[in-house]
């Protein structure tokens, strides 16, 4: 089978043709052709068109075009599931999804910027994301500072820091900025650029000081740890549908909104909801 979409990929044209040859089509050809040639090209080669407008294959709603890929061929490796959140944010500049879409992003574009070669970059881009997947099935709950060696790094930094004169300073007015636009704008769609331009600073700086006045975490934990405290909020009144909270925080769907519940507390919504009830 052949599948056509337009040429100079980045994200869902790398990422869809990927899931195409390991899910769907694995004999399957990936054409990449100018944007205004895709649907006579589909039409002369007998191709499947996909990531344009007005096809079948492409974006829908708040979801790009990986998302629509695994919905339609019903594809339920939970691995896969986690590679679309990851996709969409980096295609859709949503980089608060997951803590990978902006690297996913970074790597991406970088791979577009040194490869002109379409074909070229499709292979290099599924050497990516087979890593990606790997990563999603087996490593998800591994970390670099797992091993000895690092944990000693990070002890005698953190113990360096505690001893360093002027290591407590005070805060910079923009994170008290921060936090009151974070708390204000909590269930919307957040991105440290947006905010940057808010706050009249460089992305790059707030990215790099953010965890340092954040609780040690990075701008998409924070983020999400502040949205799951707004739901137990919620969750203590019946006035609202678990479906509604998940909204009203600031998720994409339920099952999202599922998925990092449990990480923050252990436990489904809907467990928690029920205990919070016998209290």
């Amino acid at each position: 089978m052949k599948w056509i979409t337009r040429e100079r990929p980045k994200i869902d044209r790398i990422a869809c043709p990927w899931l195409i040859k390991r899910f769907i089509d694995p004999k399957g050809e990936i054409i990449y052709v100018p944007y205004d040639q895709v649907m006579a090209k589909a039409a002369e080669l007998d191709a499947i068109p996909f990531d344009v407008p007005g096809v079948e294959y492409t974006h829908y709603g708040a979801e790009c075009t990986f998302d629509y890929f695994v919905r339609k061929h019903h594809i339920t490796d939970p691995a896969v599931h986690t590679l679309a959140t990851i996709v969409r944010g980096a295609d859709t500049d949503h980089h608060e999804l997951a803590l990978q879409c902006a690297g996913v992003w970074a790597v991406s574009a970088g791979l577009a910027h040194n490869i002109r070669d379409d074909q070229e970059l499709l292979a290099m881009g599924i050497v990516m994301y087979d890593a990606l997947y790997s990563w999603a099935k087996n490593l998800q709950d591994l970390r670099h500072t797992q091993q000895p060696f690092e944990h000693l790094l990070l002890n005698v930094y953190h113990h360096y820091l505690k001893q360093a004169p002027g290591a407590k300073r005070k805060p910079p007015a923009w994170v008290q900025e921060l936090k009151h636009l974070i708390q204000d704008h909590i269930d919307d769609n957040l991105s440290l650029k947006e905010l940057s331009k808010g706050l009249e600073i460089s992305p790059s700086y707030l990215s790099r000081e953010f965890s340092r006045y954040f609780e040690d975490l990075s701008f998409g934990e924070y983020i999400r740890k502040q949205r799951i405290e707004k739901a137990i909020q919620l969750m203590q009144t019946p006035n609202y549908s678990l479906t509604e909270i998940a909204y009203l925080t600031g998720f994409s769907d339920q099952s999202h909104f599922t998925r990092i519940f449990k990480q923050h507390t252990g436990q489904n919504p809907s467990d928690y909801r029920r205990q919070l009830r016998k209290k």
